[in-house]
């Protein structure tokens, strides 16, 4: 059983922890953003100290981390810092997922919970979560450093660029949507039915642009 530690603490650490638990990890202990709760217990694991204090060690030699967080530019900037350093950011799929022979996940970060499927010839970027129920339809790459949230369905022959977020129950048209830009927020429950431009904020059934989200 291969040791992990866990960066961040919040409301989604124990979801992530019951990931890495599925996937036959033993929990190292946790870190904080910050060193207020250093020492204290948290889900029954031990917080050992800041992200300052991990990324202050001259190696992480080969340790395995956890990344918890749902702040895709956080997620993205302490996944590099720990590969610099010599650490190790595994991906995760929970054994009930469904995943494609023909399906290329990068092996870097990439967090699969329950009951998701991706169908073939679909690709997962680097750092990039699928929360549960979640459906990859066949011929879709989703780029790195993405969130999508659970229950959603990213429709066959679609490109989502990195960092985009998608929220709860999203449905993106199979042949509708050729592509979603990078940075996008679509909104929980959206029905996208036309390409997202880059750094948009998109809500409703159909989705329209809410804002521009920079």
């Amino acid at each position: 059983m291969k040791l992990i530690y866990v960066l961040g603490i919040g409301h989604n650490t124990p979801v992530f922890i019951d990931l890495a638990l599925a996937c036959g990890y033993k929990i190292a202990g946790l870190y904080h953003y910050n060193n207020e709760r250093t020492g204290n217990i948290d889900h029954g694991f031990k917080v050992l100290g800041s992200f300052d204090d991990l990324l202050a060690q001259p190696s992480l030699g080969g340790k395995c981390f956890l990344l918890t967080m749902g702040d895709n530019e956080i997620r993205f900037q302490l996944c590099k810092k720990i590969i610099n350093k010599d650490g190790c950011v595994p991906s995760l799929i929970h054994p009930t997922c469904v995943i494609s022979h023909f399906a290329d996940i990068s092996p870097v970060g990439v967090y699969i919970s329950p009951f998701t499927y991706v169908q073939a010839d679909s690709v997962i970027g680097d750092n990039t979560v699928l929360l549960s129920h979640v459906n990859i339809s066949h011929n879709t790459k989703i780029g790195k450093n993405c969130f999508i949230a659970g229950g959603s369905t990213i429709g066959a022959y679609t490109t989502v660029e990195d960092f985009v977020f998608v929220g709860q129950g999203v449905l993106s048209i199979s042949s509708k949507v050729n592509n979603i830009g990078h940075h996008s927020y679509i909104g929980a429950g959206s029905l996208i039915t036309h390409d997202i431009s880059s750094e948009s904020i998109v809500v409703g059934r159909p989705a329209r642009i809410f804002k521009k989200s920079i």
